[in-house]
C-alpha cells in the first residue's frame, strides 16, 4: 500500500462494480453518480497500489488481483452490515422523553430543522422543545439539554457540563432587497443613514442596546421587536438592519453581512447536567445535535474560505 487511507465506501464501490460490471450500474445500486463510483474505485486502486479492473469498452472486468480481493471485501461487507443492523436495533430500543431548551431563534433556525432526522434515527425518543429566553434549570429538572450562549466569565451552576459548538458571534444584517434599494453599509458611521431594527429576547436586547448606544446608533432604532425571530422576519421583509447570530444570518442566502462581527465574548454551547448525562436517550440526542450543528458550522466556514 502507498500510505493513502482507505475508505469503506471505496470498497463498497469496488464490490458494486465487480458485481455489475460497470460504474453506471454500480452507481444505480449505490444511489450515487457514475463519476463518484469511478473516483472511489480509482482511489482504492491508488491506495492499494493495484489494478483491480481492466477498463474495457464493454465495461469493467476484474483483474486477477481484483478477483482475489472479492471474498475478503465481501466478508467485511457482511460484518459491517451486521454491525449497522445492531446499531439500528439499539437506536430503535432507545426510548423516553428528552426536553430541549433554547431561545426562539435557535429553536426555529437550528434545532427544528434537525428534528425530522433525529426522529428517523431514534423513533422511540419523544422530544419536547421549550423556547425560552430564561435559562431553564437543568439541575432542577426543567430541561435535559440546552443550546445556550455562554460568556467566558459566566459561572455555570454546579453539575452543568457540555461542549462548545462555535463562537457565538453576532453582527448586523440586511436583506438582498434592502441592499438593492439602499446599499450595504460597511462601516459603523454609514449606519446612521439607515433604519436600525431593535429588540430581540431579553439578554440579546440588553447587549444589543448597549452596543448601539456605545457606537451612537441607539437613536436610529426605528422599530422594535419582542423576539429575535420577529427581528429576523423584519430583516427578511427589508424593514431595516438588525443584529443576528452569524450561525443563523450566514445560513440565509437572502441576507447580507453589513459589518464585522460584534464582540460579545461568548460561545454557543450544548449543555446538560450530571444527573442525566449518562441517560442513553439524552446521550443519543446530545451527540446527534452536536454532530449535525458542528457539520453546519464547518459548512459555513468552508463556504467563507472558498
Amino acid at each position: 500500500m502507498n500510505g493513502h487511507s482507505v475508505d469503506w465506501n471505496d470498497w463498497r464501490a469496488f464490490l458494486a462494480v465487480a458485481r455489475n460490471g460497470s460504474t453506471l450500474s454500480a452507481g444505480r445500486e449505490l444511489r450515487v453518480s457514475q463519476t463518484t463510483v469511478a473516483r472511489r474505485v480509482a482511489a482504492l486502486e491508488q491506495a492499494l497500489g493495484l489494478a483491480l479492473f481492466e477498463r474495457r469498452s464493454a465495461g469493467y472486468a476484474l483483474t486477477g488481483a481484483g478477483t482475489a480481493l472479492v471474498p475478503a471485501a465481501e466478508a467485511v461487507e457482511q460484518a459491517t452490515g451486521s454491525a449497522e443492523e445492531q446499531a439500528r436495533a439499539q437506536a430503535r430500543d432507545l426510548s423516553g422523553t428528552v426536553r430541549l431548551t433554547t431561545q426562539d431563534l435557535y429553536a426555529q433556525q437550528l434545532v427544528s430543522p434537525l428534528l425530522g432526522a433525529l426522529r428517523e434515527r431514534f423513533p422511540a425518543i419523544r422530544i419536547e422543545l421549550e423556547t425560552s429566553s430564561r435559562l431553564l434549570d437543568l439541575g432542577g429538572g426543567e430541561a435535559d439539554i440546552g443550546l445556550r450562549e455562554i460568556r467566558a466569565e459566566t459561572r455555570q451552576p454546579a453539575g452543568v457540563v457540555g461542549r462548545v459548538v462555535c463562537p457565538d458571534e453576532w453582527t448586523l444584517y440586511c436583506s438582498q432587497a434592502y441592499a438593492g434599494r439602499h446599499g450595504v453599509p460597511s462601516r459603523i458611521t454609514e449606519l446612521r443613514e439607515h433604519t436600525i431594527l431593535g429588540g430581540g429576547c431579553d439578554d440579546v436586547e440588553a447587549m444589543y442596546d448597549a452596543w448601539l448606544a456605545r457606537v451612537g446608533l441607539l437613536d436610529r432604532v426605528g422599530m422594535r421587536f419582542g423576539s429575535s425571530t420577529a427581528m429576523l422576519s423584519a430583516i427578511r421583509s427589508s424593514l431595516g438592519i438588525a443584529v443576528l447570530p452569524c450561525i443563523v444570518g450566514d445560513s440565509d442566502p437572502e441576507l447580507i453581512r453589513c459589518v464585522p462581527p460584534l464582540d460579545y465574548g461568548s460561545k454557543l454551547w450544548l449543555v446538560t447536567h450530571e444527573r442525566v448525562r449518562r441517560s442513553p436517550a439524552v446521550r443519543a440526542v446530545i451527540d446527534f445535535l452536536y454532530e449535525r450543528l458542528l457539520a453546519h458550522v464547518r459548512s459555513l466556514e468552508a463556504r467563507d474560505a472558498a
